[in-house]
């Protein structure tokens, strides 16, 4: 990790109230701004497309699916009521024109339908389906509309618009000889075995096999970090067969990061929640407003005096100031089954809802879609879905222009 990275982090996790913990390394405060207020007032809150009567939502709050150059957003478009069959689509953010680039894709549920994503800097999409029982992975030519399977029996998960590496797996509840971490390269047409089960295995065998009680065990959901050097995934142990539509296909927990330069697994931690990457790729935030690092060396700070709302999803910023989190307001005194999009200061003792709605309609998929709040490259909007109606709508939150 940069040195001028790890200062602006620990400088602002001092300003979070944990001045006691960062002293003993000499961090001190540096900054008094208030990140926040620009999303206290003024924003604008509105559908991306404007087709009515039928789903449209973007992936998880793990996936920006806005176009690295903020031109376009790429979301899944379902009229199924489950929302588990559907068309990957691309929106042209200034025209409102629509561009369908793949049909009849069918998902896993509505909790991260296609697992649609931006790669090869934006230049493609690439998705996940099911055809005949057996799982694939497909890259998109954006201009051309050009397909090309570049994985059979495995599934997508988490990578980088601005990149081009997308992680792969095998199927969580049936992974078969598919157990490791795998790197599909869309420059070079290549795919790559990375970290391998064995590996995991031999460090933390003890914990898997206690855990998993001797299960064979896989790796599951990699994500990639904002600089494409590391990853953190989770650890699965399925039942077996086709059945996959169903919380119990598989058994999964833990959260393992691994260093994709070195080839080596940096660190361990036992529980899996909601995790994802802070910008500076090797701090992360948790459920609970907690904060970790990717060694898992130092003791976790608790971002102090913001609400943790229930089924959270956070995300950070990629100016590492704020973060963003999902979840019913319940524990705020919500009414039942109402959900907020929150903005918060990273340093704590700020936050903002942005939006609150209904959200128990939407898609009647086994596993249904949560808002899934995730930041536009430049910071300045938020995609999450909106469960308030018949159909689930992917919304953006937009800062005031200036």
């Amino acid at each position: 990790m940069h040195e001028s990275n790890r200062r602006q982090f620990l400088a602002a996790a001092t300003l979070a109230g944990t001045a006691g913990l960062l002293s003993r390394n000499g961090f001190a405060a540096e900054s008094t701004d208030d990140p926040v207020a620009p999303w206290s007032k003024g924003v604008k809150i509105s559908p991306v497309s404007k087709v009515e009567n039928r789903h449209s939502m973007h992936t998880y709050y793990l996936l920006n699916p806005e176009s690295p150059d903020g031109r376009r957003v790429v979301f899944f478009a379902s009229t199924d009521k489950a929302a588990h069959v559907g068309n990957v689509v691309v929106l042209d953010r200034a025209t409102g024109k629509e561009t369908t680039l793949a049909e009849d894709v069918h998902t896993e549920d509505a909790h991260r339908v296609a697992l649609q994503q931006w790669t090869l800097g934006g230049k493609a999409v690439a998705f996940h389906e099911v055809v005949d029982k057996r799982w694939r992975v497909v890259v998109v030519d954006v201009e051309t509309g050009a397909k090309k399977i570049v994985a059979e029996d495995r599934q997508l998960a988490f990578g980088r618009g601005d990149g081009h590496t997308l992680p792969l797996y095998g199927c969580h509840w049936n992974p078969g000889e598919y157990r490791d971490l795998y790197l599909y390269d869309v420059a070079k047409g290549e795919l790559n075995t990375s970290c391998k089960i064995t590996d995991v295995e031999k460090k933390y065998g003890d914990w898997l096999s206690t855990l998993f009680m001797g299960k064979p065990t896989s790796i599951a959901f990699p994500t990639i970090s904002p600089d494409h050097k590391r990853a953190f995934f989770k650890m699965a142990a399925g039942n077996g067969g086709d059945v996959y539509m169903s919380k119990g296909a598989s058994q999964r927990q833990g959260i393992v990061f691994y260093d994709l330069v070195k080839n080596e697994i940096t660190g361990m931690r036992e529980k899996w929640g909601h995790p994802a990457w802070h910008p500076d790729s090797y701090h992360w935030i948790e459920m609970g407003n907690i904060l970790f690092d990717a060694d898992m060396r130092a003791a976790m700070i608790r971002i102090p005096n913001v609400p943790s709302l229930r089924g959270q999803h956070p995300s950070v910023s990629p100016n590492g100031k704020i973060f963003v989190q999902d979840g019913l307001t319940e524990s705020l005194g919500g009414p039942v089954g109402e959900w907020a999009v929150m903005i918060a200061d990273l340093r704590g003792n700020r936050h903002e809802i942005v939006h609150k709605f209904v959200g128990n309609r939407g898609a009647r998929s086994w596993r249904v879609s949560h808002a899934h709040p995730a930041f536009s490259a430049d910071g300045n909007r938020i995609y999450f879905n909106v469960n308030a109606g018949e159909f689930t709508q992917l919304f953006v939150a937009e800062l005031p222009t200036g």
